[in-house]
């Protein structure tokens, strides 16, 4: 029987769609902008990937710390919505704003705002998960989310490209271009934000209370117990955090990894644009492989793949290289992404999925910061990026260890 998603599905599909525009600009013209300006400053080719990934590590740190609290708050009845409204259009806004920044270390501040605003919305986002569909359904619909969102970003982004890269024939100065592409993408987030945002109801729920902050703190501290009894999450969120610190961090600073290297800007933009192409059919295959074989076995198959992508990124230093990496991670960026969301989303209580959700943010997004700060220091340290991508293959082995403990006690248990 075919698969039909319903019109709420559809919604919360389409904020995948609006917010990766964000992420597919984060990864490709953003760094090539800012190595734009830090050319202006003087800034030398390994300083300036050190500094990317300071700023996106300062990013991921402070929603560690925000995430578990706001989840907690979201969780109460009617506040997800808001809290969602409210830090998407604080992301939408910074993003419109770094097409104004008059000096890399501004670009910089700006670009800490909006990557943090887009982090903390997602929490929400995935939250909603639990409210919009059931049990059964949310692999398939988790798969789609993230395949629409990267073939839907690719729209927008192809828009700012043209802009970019023929912006002295458009006789526009490259500050003005990018301000455009800024512009383009903002609009996109918050225009595909709007139909969830207008349907949107959550169905679970804690009932409203006073004093919400003091009573998030409180709750947060028995879920943490929980999780500490529950040996099923605490195994999954020990793997997570270090499978996918790995792969966030090389979606970040996939381009500036590139740019250090001196491979042509256009090239890379290019074949991160075929990662999305690649990423849309793999996400969609693998939500259909979850109903013939087990999320488990698939997300050790994808955590195998990023090790040996980690691996490969060591000898990588020519332009064909970064193309068959761009296709390599396309493949299983999407699967790995999707797969966790939903097999986590599964193993939760529904009514405390903002609490639980933000509490994961720390094992992915927040906990991040380690990546991209243990790649800026291994380049600084050695004198080669090479070597600081290469580092990521560590933490891969890890996240396998520990995934490979969570299953063998799910398989006791039962």
């Amino acid at each position: 029987m075919k698969f039909k998603l319903t019109a709420l599905e559809k919604q919360w599909i389409l904020y995948d769609v609006g917010n990766s525009a964000f992420v597919l600009l984060v990864s490709t013209i953003l760094p090539i902008y800012f190595n734009y300006l830090g050319d202006k400053a003087g800034l030398s080719s390994v300083d300036y990937l050190a500094y990317w990934g300071y700023a996106v590590s300062v990013s991921t740190l402070i929603v560690a710390f925000l995430g578990p609290v706001l989840g907690s708050i979201a969780d109460v009845q009617n506040y997800k919505k808001r809290l969602f409204a409210g830090s998407m259009i604080l992301g939408v806004i910074s993003c419109i704003l770094l097409g104004i920044a008059p000096s890399w270390l501004w670009f910089l501040c700006i670009f800490v705002v909006a990557k943090t605003a887009y982090s903390v919305s997602l929490i929400f986002y995935d939250a909603m998960l639990t409210d919009v569909t059931t049990d059964e359904r949310m692999d398939t619909v988790s798969s789609n989310g993230y395949a629409w969102g990267y073939i839907g970003s690719c729209i927008p982004f192809i828009l700012s490209l043209l802009v970019v890269l023929n912006y002295d024939k458009l006789n526009l100065a490259m500050s003005h271009a990018m301000f455009i592409a800024f512009l383009i993408t903002g609009s996109w987030w918050l225009i595909s934000s709007l139909p969830l945002l207008q349907n949107y109801k959550q169905t679970y729920y804690i009932s409203m209370q006073e004093h919400i902050v003091h009573n998030s703190f409180s709750r947060l501290g028995r879920t943490f117990r929980e999780i500490t009894r529950d040996k099923k999450i605490l195994f999954f969120l020990l793997a997570f955090f270090f499978y996918i610190d790995g792969v966030y961090t090389i979606i970040d600073m996939a381009t500036a990894y590139g740019q250090s290297l001196g491979l042509d800007s256009t090239g890379l933009l290019l074949a991160l644009l075929l990662t999305q192409i690649v990423a849309f059919p793999c996400a969609l295959i693998f939500g259909s492989l979850s109903k013939k074989a087990s999320s488990v076995t698939l997300i050790k198959i994808c955590i195998l793949a990023y090790t040996g992508i980690a691996l490969y990124a060591i000898k990588l230093d020519t332009q064909l290289d970064f193309w068959i990496l761009a296709v390599l991670v396309g493949m299983f960026q999407g699967a790995i992404q999707a797969l966790s969301r939903s097999y986590f989303a599964q193993i939760i209580p529904a009514e405390k999925s903002g609490e639980y959700f933000g509490i994961m943010d720390i094992c992915g997004k927040g906990a991040s910061f380690f990546g991209t700060f243990l790649v800026s220091f291994i380049s600084q340290l050695s004198g080669s990026t090479n070597a600081g991508v290469g580092s990521l293959s560590v933490m891969f082995l890890l996240g396998f260890f520990f995934f490979g403990q969570a299953a063998k006690y799910q398989t006791n248990r039962k």
